[in-house]
């Protein structure tokens, strides 16, 4: 769970920017557009592995 303290003399626009840095960091809305729909199993596979082929690529 993040928390974010306000700072002395932080705006409340700040202080909702670095929370939303917060959660890019820890992965958070990456995982939530990944799980916003049910992916199959194979699917996920699949993807894994087109992912794998392109890093070997490199």
């Amino acid at each position: 769970m993040l928390k974010v303290k306000v700072r002395t003399g932080e705006s409340v626009q700040q202080m909702i920017r670095r929370f939303k840095k917060l959660c890019e960091k820890e992965g958070l809305i990456r995982d939530m557009k990944r799980n916003a729909y049910y992916e199959k199993p194979s699917e996920r596979e699949r993807r894994r592995m087109r992912k794998a082929q392109r890093a070997a690529r490199r």
